[in-house]
């Protein structure tokens, strides 16, 4: 912003023509035009963004909006006629126009009720947050500011237009979203909007699952998503979609007093490059360690927390409504993350071949998680670590030269294998390419001639 409170209300900004373009086919028809959303915010924090994608807000009614729209519009979409939404494309940009209105959510229903309202001042008080509650009138550029939304985003405050009880009954899954802006605007929540949190936390119940995961997952992507993972469990938000993340607040080890599993998260999470299936491993990590906790003499264990994990984090992901190949990729990068710390005993090729193939083609993310699972304070060993690790990985690019870890397969198909035994499909054609496969993994590429040798020698131990 060009200074520390930005422009007030009824300055002139200036827009995308094409929004300009726009606002003089609305006024023309008699009705308002505004634009809304993010696109305000960014452009009042100096964000250059590519307007692939335009809010606005109008007085026209959807069917309204579609008459003024043809001719001018390349597409016109009617997906979300009924919430009052109108979609268009020119160009290469995407539109979605909004009639003026207000969201409530009534205790039975999942999803929100609406209802038109008369102007744009309401509109705008039924918004989540003042940062989102500022628009431009069109075509002529005027900045709109009814609720300190500029104020509010120069101070780097998350406060809500109206009491945070009405913005919050409106649209339980604005408290999530307060976590996720305040992650990615690095803002800080008003102590209202935190109390208020808090006390209708059992509210989020009513949202959709899906809802839920899709700003979860925008928080994940976050800039600093440790900001909003606190604020979620300190309101007890988590507890209803995530009951497993406050149980990682307790103490590896009660006699030394090393961090909470919680605070290791966090860092373990930013620690990786903003990626879904990445940080959603990073933050599920470690979610079997307070199920498999155990007190021994050397200290606090957690023994097999990671295949606990694994089935614990495919389970919360499931519930979630994360697409099957998200959730897969998830369970099997918790379920591996501990894999590499055998290799500081000395690896052989045959299990750096084993690492490879375990983990596939996600074997680069599960390279980063391990990395990242790496927090502490101790220079040398977190020194040590890393050099270990970058030699498992100049290992694992050597091999590579030789042979093909990314295909690697049994040197016969089953299709040979029957061939050349004489027998029809069945479980023995199974275990004779598994057998094969372990030697392939053991002593690396086999000549087929060597292969059928293999396969003979085992077929005769096996029949007797």
């Amino acid at each position: 912003m060009a200074d520390r409170t930005g422009p007030r209300s009824g300055a002139r900004l200036e827009v995308p023509s094409l929004a300009t373009e726009l606002g003089e086919r609305f006024r023309a028809a008699g009705f308002e035009l505004y634009l809304v959303g993010g696109v305000v915010r960014d452009m009042l924090l100096g964000r250059s963004r590519v307007d692939a994608e335009l809010d606005l807000a109008t007085s026209a009614r959807p069917a309204e909006t579609l008459r003024v729209l043809a001719g001018w519009a390349e597409r016109r979409y009617t997906v979300g006629v009924r919430f009052g939404t109108v979609g268009a494309r020119k160009g290469e940009t995407l539109l979605e126009i909004t009639t003026f209105r207000e969201e409530v959510y009534h205790e039975e229903h999942r999803k929100p009720s609406v209802s038109f309202a008369r102007d744009i001042e309401t509109d705008l008080s039924r918004r989540d947050f003042t940062v989102n509650a500022m628009a431009v009138r069109l075509p002529e550029g005027e900045f709109l500011d009814p609720f300190g939304g500029i104020r509010d985003l120069a101070a780097k405050r998350l406060d809500t237009p109206l009491d945070p009880e009405v913005a919050f009954s409106d649209d339980p899954l604005r408290m999530l979203r307060a976590a996720r802006f305040a992650a990615q605007l690095e803002a800080t929540p008003a102590p209202r909007v935190v109390e208020a949190m808090a006390r209708m936390a059992e509210r989020l119940d009513i949202v959709s699952r899906e809802r839920i995961r899709d700003e979860l997952s925008r928080m994940l992507l976050s800039a600093k998503p440790s900001v909003g993972l606190e604020m979620i469990i300190d309101t007890g938000l988590s507890d209803r979609f995530i009951p497993e993340l406050p149980a990682l607040r307790l103490e590896q080890d009660p006699i030394h007093k090393h961090k909470d599993v919680f605070r290791h998260t966090l860092a373990v999470v930013e620690n990786c490059e903003p990626d879904l299936v990445l940080r959603l491993a990073a933050l599920l990590h470690d979610i079997g360690k307070p199920q498999t906790r155990q007190v021994t003499a050397e200290g606090v264990q957690f023994y097999y927390h990671d295949v606990v994990g694994a089935r614990m984090a495919e389970k919360r992901l499931r519930e979630l409504r994360y697409p099957n190949d998200v959730v897969e990729d998830v369970r099997k990068l918790v379920e591996l993350h501990l894999r590499f710390h055998g290799y500081g005993e000395g690896w052989s090729d045959s299990a750096v071949r084993r690492y490879v193939r375990d983990a596939g083609p996600l074997l680069d993310k599960l390279n980063q998680l391990t990395r990242a699972d790496v927090t502490t304070g101790n220079r040398f060993k977190a020194k040590q670590f890393q050099s270990l690790m970058d030699e498992l990985e100049e290992r694992i690019a050597a091999l590579a030269e030789q042979e093909n870890l990314e295909a690697m397969r049994p040197p016969l198909d089953g299709r040979e294998v029957m061939e050349h035994l004489g027998i029809s499909p069945g479980p023995a054609v199974g275990e004779a390419l598994d057998y094969l496969m372990e030697i392939r993994l053991e002593r690396g590429p086999i000549e087929k001639d060597e292969a059928y040798q293999l396969l003979d020698a085992w077929w005769a131990e096996r029949v007797g």
